[in-house]
């Protein structure tokens, strides 16, 4: 899912990276919008139905993607190929029960979609869920380096588990805190509450919403979990997850919670607290029951090189995701098609767009990649399956910039960075900003981990130093105000549904300049002999250096 706009309703912190590298000088060309301005109405018009992966829409997706690549001048990225086979498998959730809990002092009885949302990662035609035993386990932590583990003292084999999102100390101001204080980690983040789920043996992982921690409104929650969803294809047909993982409304937590003589309040507090131990609801048992429809394909990841003239085997990664969601929940209006037009086509035009740009100035020194990943909405599948199988070696890639949803408004004084601090990248983006006069600013809000939300993380994690920034919230006209209300709409009325639609009328004046930085940061790393890194202490500094020491 693509949430880094909505970063733009906080206040960004300056940025305070420190400048150590050695940036080549490069000029800001005039970017091709009109190219950019046709991809993105093409590729988020209705005939390409929301670009879900495995439907007639990815295949339009990928023909005018190899297409407009080749007219860009790009040559095909994997061995002679456009396209790299990422197996899939979709899976449909029918026939879905109502959510059902008994043995409290009340039966409750969940609504499909407006209460709770659930599927499956599981390769089976259908789920039952019967009478499992509810447990309370905080936030679903396991974590023995910080001496956290949520699920100590409890066997919650064949129980329905409640798990609260985020990490324990969100809350916190500042940095500072068991889980990095007000910034998020990877065990505040749902996949890993379901990956930990599954490993503790549990039959059910249910997450409770609470729009300010999960940085979303249900809105997007019943639009993403909801209809056709995608999981990479496994041998054992992933048997070793839970039946089911869905999310909960705040306030029917709250009242299955009291229905079991508990205060949902209270607990959640407790959670917070190291030593928690997880709380069995009483004699409160979950059931739920679904159909699964299970479509097995190979979706694609499209490769696009512009090759190096002096260092041809180094290469700099453009990445983007080409998916959205297909056919989703209906608007008002009958209109049932997520067209995904900031989100994202607009980032899979900049792709074409820069590489335009690129192939017009003349290769550069290394190699330039541009990968359009499917499946960033389902997971980052698509960066995932690169990341583990990359057709490029990671220790002879030099870094990469990951475009995922650029925002259409005037221009604006700043980016926001997602993850600033983490790598020398910074410099060479403050080095493209200071061409245009702009600044880089810090993500307003760390405790919602927008930097492990899109497809950089699945390179990142190999050690790869991925940039990943966002559209500046300080408008020229109108300054902060003016950011968080543009960023305020986008999130309420279009983001994840129908009316994320392609809009004549648009501002690109803002979108180009952040085009221009595109370009410049990727250009930069062509053009000069520096390998960057993570900061000492980085997460993803270990990685880093153990593949570059191979390398040499």
């Amino acid at each position: 899912m693509r949430l880094a706009l909505l970063a733009l309703l906080g206040l960004a912190a300056c940025s305070t990276a420190s400048d150590t590298a050695a940036v080549p000088d490069v000029a800001l060309p005039a970017m091709p919008m009109d190219v950019m301005k046709e991809a993105t109405q093409t590729l988020s018009s209705d005939a390409f139905e929301g670009r879900a992966p495995g439907t007639p829409g990815e295949a339009k997706t990928l023909a005018y993607l190899v297409e407009q690549f080749q007219k860009a001048g790009l040559q095909p990225g994997n061995n002679g190929s456009w396209f790299q086979d990422v197996p899939l498998v979709a899976i449909t959730a029918q026939n879905v029960s109502p959510l059902t809990f008994t043995g409290g002092t009340q039966a409750m009885r969940l609504n499909y979609g407006p209460e709770f949302v659930a599927s499956t990662y599981r390769v089976t035609p259908n789920i039952a869920v019967k009478d499992s035993p509810v447990v309370f386990v905080g936030y679903g932590i396991n974590a023995p380096e910080k001496g956290w583990n949520d699920y100590a003292g409890v066997d919650v084999r064949g129980k329905t588990v409640v798990i609260l999102v985020n990490d324990p100390d969100w809350e916190t101001a500042g940095l500072q805190g068991e889980f990095g204080g007000q910034a998020i980690t990877y065990y505040g983040r749902w996949t890993y509450k379901y990956e930990e789920a599954a490993r503790q043996g549990a039959a059910a992982a249910l997450i409770v919403h609470d729009t300010q921690p999960a940085a979303y409104g249900w809105n997007v929650v019943q639009s993403s979990w909801t209809g056709e969803q995608q999981v990479a294809d496994s041998a054992n047909g992933h048997s070793d997850q839970t039946a089911a993982n869905g999310w909960i409304q705040l306030d029917k937590a709250k009242a299955l919670f009291a229905s079991a003589g508990q205060d949902f309040d209270k607990l959640s507090a407790a959670a917070k607290v190291k030593g928690f131990k997880a709380v069995p609801l009483g004699d409160v048992k979950a059931s739920l029951s679904f159909d699964n429809s299970i479509r097995k394909h190979a979706s694609k990841n499209v490769i696009g090189i512009l090759p190096g003239t002096k260092r041809p085997d180094e290469v700099v990664l453009y990445t983007a995701h080409w998916d959205h969601l297909g056919r989703c929940e209906a608007a008002p209006d009958g209109d049932d098609i997520c067209n995904g037009a900031v989100d994202n086509a607009t980032g899979t035009a900049a792709l074409i767009a820069i590489a335009k740009a690129n192939k017009d100035a003349g290769a550069p020194d290394r190699s330039l990649v541009f990968l359009a990943v499917t499946a960033e909405e389902s997971g980052l599948l698509g960066s995932k399956y690169y990341g583990d199988n990359p057709v490029y070696p990671l220790a002879k890639t030099v870094g990469g910039v990951n475009i995922d949803a650029m925002n259409l408004t005037p221009p604006a004084k700043n980016v926001v960075v997602m993850g600033m601090g983490k790598s020398a990248l910074d410099t060479y983006l403050k080095a493209a900003l200071a061409k245009q006069n702009r600044m880089a600013n810090a993500e307003p809000t760390p405790e919602k981990g927008f930097y492990y939300r899109s497809d950089h993380f699945m390179l990142a994690k190999h050690g790869v130093p991925m940039l990943y920034f966002d559209a500046g919230d300080d408008l020229v006209e109108g300054g902060r105000d003016a950011g968080r209300v543009a960023a305020a709409d986008y999130e309420k009325n279009k983001y994840h549904g129908p009316k994320d639609e392609f809009d004549p009328n648009w501002n690109w004046a803002g979108a180009e300049k952040d085009l221009q930085v595109y370009y410049a940061v990727g250009r930069m790393l062509a053009m000069t002999t520096d390998w960057p890194n993570w900061v000492e202490g980085d997460e993803f500094r270990a990685a880093r250096d153990k593949s570059r020491a191979g390398a040499k």
